[in-house]
């Protein structure tokens, strides 16, 4: 097991990566580092998987999918999977039961999958029918960046803000306080929506600098207290060699 999968708690399995503020990165992270087979997806719309990504990348309709991936997935390495799209510079998602079916067929120790869309923004309250999780998934991975915090709630921080602002009771414009994050992240209509009897991490990234890590720190105890199920969140820097700056846990680590 990588050191950021221990930190994040995750062994194996389906793992879904939903929120903003980098779930495509930390899903790439955790690819180069997994040991043993390793499927890399997503259930929803994506960029197309970078030229950096060490992976065998397959690109093709969800039938074709489901018979190729098992059959030409690296050994004991990545295989990277979606669909064509119509959308210009984008890649399709899989189907969440054929994610699953292909996660068994092939045989993955993990899976790792983007399970719902951002716009490259850095924090968002889901839709109804958002997240599309896998069935069978065994953890969540809820992402939010630690750069939202003290900037105004709109539309170039925030992915759908009045949505977000109507989740936090605030109006749009407010400056967005660890005590908003921590609020939408242990939400049953925010972080949490859809992933009952599941297990969640709370992921906040961009924690660049010290002045962040306090704001994340803050977010990060409101987050234990509240008991809501979450029961480990980790601050991290994804862009950093070592991307894992703390770890805050109900149980001793």
């Amino acid at each position: 097991m990588s050191d950021l999968a221990r930190a994040l708690g995750i062994s194996g399995g389906i793992v879904c990566a939903v929120g903003a503020g980098g779930k495509k990165t930390l899903c790439y992270a955790l690819a180069a580092e997994a040991a043993g087979r390793t499927g890399l997806t997503a259930s929803v719309h994506t960029a197309p998987f970078p030229r950096r990504l060490d992976a065998h990348k397959l690109i093709d309709e969800e039938a074709a999918l489901i018979d190729r991936v098992p059959a030409e997935r690296a050994i004991n390495g990545t295989t990277a999977y979606a669909q064509p799209a119509v959308k210009h510079k984008r890649l399709a998602g899989v189907a969440p039961a054929a994610i699953a079916r292909i996660h068994e067929a092939g045989a993955f120790d993990l899976t790792l999958v983007k399970a719902d869309g951002a716009r490259m923004r850095g924090i968002k309250a889901p839709k109804p029918g958002e997240p599309v999780l896998v069935p069978g998934t065994s953890w969540v991975l809820v992402v939010v960046s630690a750069a939202v915090i003290g900037a105004p709630l709109d539309e170039r921080i925030a992915h759908r803000p009045e949505r977000l602002a109507e989740l936090l009771g605030v109006e749009v414009g407010a400056s967005i306080t660890p005590e908003h994050v921590a609020r939408l992240l242990v939400s049953r209509e925010g972080g949490l929506q859809g992933t009952a009897g599941i297990a969640v991490t709370a992921v906040i990234n961009q924690v660049d600098d010290e002045a962040r890590k306090d704001a994340a720190e803050a977010v990060a105890r409101r987050v234990l207290l509240a008991d809501t199920g979450i029961e480990r969140v980790v601050l991290t820097c994804l862009r950093r060699p070592q991307p894992v700056q703390a770890i805050f846990s109900r149980d001793p680590l």
